[in-house]
């Protein structure tokens, strides 16, 4: 699998590159993430600016999206400070004239030095190059380095905002000056840190429809992102600022659970306002079940099931319920678009691009290379979990190398890479993990994996995994019910049979361990019972 979906990055790739280069990006004035976004499109399409050739340059990797506190001038707002990977045929001073015109164009204007600013884009390395175009006397302070170009970056060392996203990207670098690796200049920085705000990995959403306008030539249009999540950065359980709910609306009529409960429109908009007034922070509308045997369902039928109702709480009367976060839950590039450009912020995908064909083939290579095409252009946050393909296909569930944890955690890492790697990738910053609870494992695999769950995003270095907000739906599953047949060890009780909707104190209890875990969200049926769960595990678990 793994040569399968890398050949679908390298495919991609430019093919006149010369040099590797890391490029900084931030901003703090008006819709930080939307400028960061049209920075990198413009980035990517370079002969709009300048006359060089379309493919001149490539960004083949982008870090987490971060909130910052201010540095050497502090009054002003928090910053929003990424970092990204170019190979480029460029010579620095080109490239450096290329960035220029790209704040210029975003809307950077003069203003004090280190002050705030729509766009900020810095060359932080060049291949192992040392640059410096300074006249030779002038060389030896930080001063004079307006319009000159000094590589690497002469403050990149002191500032955690450049090594935290290089270190997500390439922490063994080494720094051709200082001599250290990425990942320990960043460990040196932390041990010396002593800020009020430290830095929050966020992922940001965009508001769609899109009612404001604003099209720069050459590039797609970039939506507004004036949502986000945060979460705490920490190398050890990786805790979120807030636990976020998701509620289940499947507008199905044979879906596991609730198939047909809400599959008309009246009852769909009535799950959603009551679960936006329960807590629900995000609605996750699917029109194609993904139980074993559902009915084939064409990507037309799908589209006409979620369409209308993503439309109608977009037109609801309660603001609140208008203005709610909603993922559209597919696999299909058709519906995601077309439910994004309706109204959803969101995709979730149980093939993470893949399809549902498995073992892989070529068919889910062009599937991938297909959504992520969609994701891309559109700037909306995916989730992936890990599958196997389709429910109702005959698998053996407990094949997996290294055991289930490994297991998952090597084959969602390669749909990962080769989705956010290469010339087309999607923002690192817009991917949440899901590791598929009840898809394609045993009632013990999935135990294990909501016992450890927090290993799945461990920071560790061979994790491909590390550092990303995870997801953790176990509402109502069938392995739930396969636990509450079991009989007592002394068999004084000895079990009873369930249906979905029996299963609460059941998914109680596995929402408890998501939130011990450190899981950022939590994808739910009851909303209003499991915001009670969630809010007393947080207040247990989701301490400093």
């Amino acid at each position: 699998m793994a040569g399968l979906l890398a050949s679908s990055v390298r495919n991609v790739s430019s093919s006149t590159a010369k040099h590797n280069v890391a490029i900084a990006l931030g901003s703090n004035l008006g819709d930080r993430f939307a400028n960061i976004e049209t920075a990198l499109r413009l980035i990517e399409q370079p002969n709009q600016l300048l006359a060089v050739a379309a493919d001149a340059i490539s960004v083949v990797d982008t870090s987490f999206m971060y909130e910052t506190a201010p540095m050497y001038v502090t009054d002003q707002p928090r910053f929003a400070n990424c970092a990204c990977l170019v190979e480029t045929n460029m010579e620095p001073r080109i490239l450096l004239k290329l960035l220029k015109r790209i704040e210029t164009t975003v809307g950077r204007v003069p203003s004090i030095q280190n002050g705030p600013r729509a766009v900020d884009l810095d060359i932080i390395l060049y291949d192992n190059e040392i640059i410096d175009t300074r006249a030779e006397g002038r060389r030896d302070t930080l001063d004079g380095l307006a319009d000159e170009l000094v590589v690497p970056h002469p403050r990149m060392a002191e500032r955690e905002f450049v090594l935290r996203p290089l270190a997500d990207m390439i922490p063994e670098f080494v720094h051709p000056v200082h001599k250290k690796s990425i990942r320990t200049l960043l460990d040196d920085v932390i041990m010396q840190s002593n800020v009020n705000f430290p830095m929050l990995k966020v992922t940001p959403f965009a508001d769609y429809p899109i009612t404001e306008t604003r099209q720069l030539p050459g590039i797609y249009q970039v939506p507004s992102m004036g949502r986000y999540w945060s979460t705490h950065c920490s190398n050890g359980i990786q805790r979120p600022t807030k636990v976020r709910l998701m509620a289940t609306l499947n507008a199905t009529p044979d879906s596991f659970s609730d198939g047909s409960v809400n599959n008309a429109l009246s009852a769909a908009l009535t799950y959603s306002a009551t679960s936006v007034r329960a807590g629900a922070d995000i609605i996750d509308i699917g029109g194609y079940s993904t139980r074993p045997g559902a009915a084939f369902v064409s990507p037309e039928e799908e589209c006409q099931r979620v369409v209308p109702i993503i439309q109608a709480i977009r037109s609801h009367e309660d603001q609140d319920v208008s203005s709610a976060l909603i993922s559209i839950d597919t696999f299909r590039w058709e519906v995601a678009e077309a439910a994004v450009l309706a109204g959803a912020n969101c995709i979730n995908d149980v093939y993470s691009f893949t399809g549902p064909e498995y073992p892989l083939t070529q068919t889910s290579e062009m599937h991938l290379l297909k959504m992520r095409e969609v994701a891309r252009k559109l700037a909306v946050p995916v989730i992936l979990m890990h599958s196997r393909g389709d429910a109702g296909s005959n698998k053996d569930y407990s094949q997996y190398n290294g055991g289930v944890l490994e297991g998952v955690r090597v084959e969602l890492g390669e749909k990962v890479e080769a989705i956010i790697k290469g010339k087309g990738g999607v923002r690192r910053w817009f991917v949440i993990v899901d590791p598929g609870i009840g898809f394609s494992k045993t009632v013990e695999a999935n135990c294990a994996l909501l016992r450890e769950a927090s290993s799945m995003i461990a920071n560790t270095p061979t994790n491909p995994l590390a550092g990303y907000p995870q997801l953790i739906g176990s509402s109502r599953k069938s392995f739930l019910g396969a636990i509450l047949e079991r009989p007592d060890a002394d068999e004084t009780y000895r079990g009873r049979k369930t249906q979905p909707k029996e299963r609460g104190w059941a998914t109680a209890a596995t929402v408890a361990c998501a939130v011990q875990q450190g899981a950022s969200v939590v994808r739910v049926h009851d909303v209003q019972d499991m915001r009670d769960v969630v809010a007393v595990a947080s207040a247990i678990w989701s301490h400093p």
